[in-house]
């Protein structure tokens, strides 16, 4: 599990959304990734002190590449109807903050120069598509499919496949569970309390 997590990582800073006019999914994939990869090269960041700002700044460039309200729509799948409107803008903003709670700041302390190979893409619809990569990670070929979608002239990621293990189906379980048994109310709780005990712990380390 650890190893997934490294990898959807990996997976979430690599890509920035372009334009569909004109653009294949493919190619909004491979976009300016260089932005990113120079953000975790640059000497500058290596001070200590600055690594919140080098954490923010990846997020800022990362974080139009998701389409954070459809992600959380498959991630809690027919329990969504349970949600009222203010529930599911909070539940929302929430599951974009879990995710870079989780996942930004490992990248810090794992990064290791990997590389991304596109191999190819397949349109599903004519909104939505499949783009296949796979990360070359210390001689070992991780392979990445990104489901994206095409809302108001954006390609955007709506779930991420490592090793053909989705990280929107991961979270489905998860908050399948616990809504069993708990209100979305009790959820949203659920999910502040995580978030805050990761910055507490991110806080303590540095």
């Amino acid at each position: 599990m650890k190893k997934q997590i490294m990898y959807v990582l990996f997976a979430l800073i690599v890509t920035i959304p372009c334009s569909a006019k004109g653009i294949e999914p493919l190619d909004a994939l491979k976009g300016p990734v260089d932005q990113v990869l120079d953000i975790l090269n640059d000497p500058h960041y290596q001070d200590a002190a600055l690594k919140d700002a080098q954490r923010e700044k990846i997020w800022e460039t990362t974080r139009q590449a998701f389409d954070f309200e459809i992600m959380a729509k498959l991630a809690l799948a027919r329990n969504w109807k349970k949600f009222a409107v203010q529930q599911r803008k909070e539940f929302t903003g929430l599951f974009a903050e879990l995710l870079e709670s989780t996942y930004v700041d490992k990248i810090q302390g794992g990064y290791e120069e990997e590389k991304v190979l596109y191999l190819g893409q397949k349109m599903v619809s004519d909104s939505k598509a499949r783009v296949t990569t796979k990360i070359l990670r210390n001689g070992v070929d991780i392979p990445i499919v990104y489901s994206m979608l095409n809302r108001n002239d954006v390609w955007r990621i709506y779930d991420i496949k490592i090793e053909g293990v989705s990280l929107i189906k991961n979270y489905r379980t998860q908050f399948g569970h616990i809504l069993a048994k708990d209100s979305p109310d009790q959820l949203i709780e659920r999910l502040k309390q995580k978030i805050e005990l990761q910055e507490k712990k991110r806080t303590k380390k540095d």
